[in-house]
């Protein structure tokens, strides 16, 4: 039997510039810990005398902190297995990360068209910027607000208002996934906003109460400009 297939039709009366989130958006944020962690093991093995990475990720969705047990265990072997050592490997490492085909396949879409497309993302700039670098998409975006760059995390009004003020005239879409805080300053300029649904593996979980139907999506491929 022939599957069938929804897509929702984008009718945008003005011209369109889509924002995007970036961790478990344009990728899975789980990958982002995994690669992590498998940095780190290999990192501390000539104290673990063993790779210790399967029992991290046992321990980390076991609800445990796993840095916590890294330190307890280890750091009698060598001082440098401290929770501030850790955390910098973590945040500082270049990631083995990739875009979802559906996620490539859209980006490439806009690109062709010529959709202009920004990001606004929390957290660190070398940890974001490195995400951005493995993904791809160092290059790709027209302008990209990283909280620690830009002084101001989402939901603050001014990492959203910088693509009004700079780019007047535009439609804005905005696609993103923290239902916590993503979506409350879009809804308020009158952006439409897409929200990519939680397959089961996001870092912060969601709630949908509150979100229409057509605001919400399972992938890129659902989108068809």
């Amino acid at each position: 039997m022939m599957m069938k297939f929804w897509y929702m039709i984008l009718s945008l009366k003005n011209k369109p510039f889509f924002v995007f989130d970036l961790d478990d958006t344009l990728y899975p944020e789980i990958e982002f810990l995994e690669s992590a962690y498998k940095f780190i093991a290999r990192e501390i093995m000539p104290y673990t005398k063993s790779d210790v990475y399967e029992e991290m990720l046992r321990r980390y969705y076991s609800k445990e902190n796993v840095f916590e047990w890294i330190v307890s265990t280890y750091s009698m072997k060598n001082n440098k297995i401290s929770h501030s050592h850790l955390l910098q490997l973590y945040r500082n490492h270049l990631p083995e990360i990739q875009l979802p085909i559906q996620t490539s396949n859209f980006l490439m879409k806009l690109k062709e068209r010529n959709i202009p497309v920004g990001l606004i993302t929390d957290g660190r700039s070398i940890t974001q910027r490195n995400k951005l670098k493995s993904l791809g998409l160092d290059d790709y975006f027209q302008d990209v607000i990283i909280s620690e760059e830009f002084g101001s995390e989402k939901p603050h009004p001014k990492n959203y208002l910088f693509f009004e003020d700079k780019y007047p005239g535009y439609e804005f879409c905005y696609v993103a996934d923290n239902t916590n805080k993503d979506f409350v300053v879009p809804k308020q300029l009158g952006w439409k906003i897409y929200c990519l649904k939680d397959r089961g593996f996001n870092i912060h979980k969601q709630n949908l109460e509150g979100f229409e139907i057509s605001e919400i999506i399972d992938s890129f491929q659902e989108i068809e400009l």
